[in-house]
């Protein structure tokens, strides 16, 4: 997979900004991808080195629009944390 199949987005979220001083990230990145891909992506992408990858699969949520119920599609999230020195711009 290219990098950029892999990781999506960089999400900007109240969460994220929590972790930032830890020097952690969150992504949302593809849901076939392991650790080892979203860590080989991050860096060539962003120009970083990573220390540590955690991978989480949010569950899509039942929704209902008058009388047909569906459901939002899964997704996975990444919460990268870089070594010490390494920074992202989030601007």
């Amino acid at each position: 997979m290219e990098p950029y199949q892999v990781v999506k987005t960089l999400l900007r979220t109240e969460k994220g900004t929590f972790l930032a001083p830890e020097n952690k990230y969150l992504f949302k990145v593809d849901i076939r991808a392991n650790k080892i891909l979203i860590r080989k992506a991050i860096e060539e992408i962003y120009k970083v080195k990573v220390k540590n990858v955690r991978t989480v699969i949010v569950s899509g949520k039942m929704k209902r629009l008058r009388f047909h119920e569906g459901r939002t599609p899964s997704w996975k999230k990444a919460i990268v944390q870089l070594k010490e020195g390494s920074q992202i711009a989030t601007t």
